[in-house]
């Protein structure tokens, strides 16, 4: 293994959330997963990273509470998961907004459901939507936003109802390249800001390496943990030369090698 990539040491930080022996099996009898363990470091970003159809998805649903294990549990903060919480927000693919709705008001929605009053929610998520780079646009539509400026109104969502995990599903898909790459960059600001615990779905093997503290590689269905990574990337260089660096291609490489017998 390369001294770049080294596994997971007993000096981890500690478990925000414990996926124990997680099975998951679908009607009609196609198991996503299989006895799957993985415990996610608190307050840092870790990916689940492997083919299409390894069960990233079903994974963070069962963790999110929007669908149950067959078998097996999840725990947040210690507490088993039995449904959604609070202490959980979903940042959806497809970025899931109010059409009819402002910024402001998607952003505050959350809050909204939780019976918070609007002056002070408005507060809040004028706050959060500051801290994606939408201040000035509170009063827009959806209609009216690029793809990568709704899905900022998302994670403005996502955030204002201060949950202490946030669960993102390839958030980053539905926009361009260089619209990626600066959502890339912003993340890892607000992952050092909010000191949150971030479980990421990606296919991105370039992008979990760039974004992540930890990288759970997955095996294709019934999906396991094959190994967990920790990037050791220099982060007190530009976004660019990162992009460029022999210790990024080299942890890059390594992944891709590892998942290429699993591509169809």
């Amino acid at each position: 293994m390369s001294v770049a990539a080294e596994a997971v040491s007993n000096n981890a930080p500690p478990i925000a959330v414990e996926v124990d022996h997680v099975t998951k099996i679908y009607p009609g009898g196609v198991e996503a997963l299989n006895d799957m363990t993985i415990h996610f470091p608190k307050g840092e970003l870790t990916s689940l990273l492997g083919p299409s159809g390894c069960g990233k998805t079903t994974l963070l649903k069962i963790i999110a509470g929007l669908l149950e294990p067959t078998a097996g549990k999840v725990k947040v903060n210690g507490v088993d998961v039995t449904g959604p919480g609070k202490e959980r927000a979903f940042v959806f693919q497809d970025f899931a907004l109010m059409p009819w709705a402002s910024v402001l008001r998607n952003a505050a929605f959350g809050l909204e459901l939780q019976g918070v009053n609007k002056s002070e929610r408005h507060a809040i998520a004028e706050k959060y939507i500051d801290v994606v780079g939408l201040k000035g646009y509170e009063n827009l539509y959806p209609h009216e936003l690029s793809g990568g400026m709704r899905q900022r109104v998302g994670l403005a969502r996502a955030l204002a109802v201060n949950a202490e995990v946030l669960l993102m599903d390839e958030p980053f898909s539905a926009v361009d390249e260089q619209t990626r790459r600066k959502f890339q960059e912003d993340i890892l600001e607000v992952v050092d800001d909010e000191q949150k615990t971030f479980i990421f779905v990606t296919h991105s093997i370039e992008e979990a390496v760039y974004v992540s503290q930890s990288i759970a590689l997955l095996l294709p269905r019934p999906s396991r943990v094959s190994e967990i990574i920790r990037p050791d990337i220099r982060r007190d260089i530009s976004p660019d030369a990162i992009r460029r660096d022999p210790v990024y291609l080299d942890i890059v490489e390594r992944i891709w090698q590892g998942l290429r017998t699993y591509v169809e």
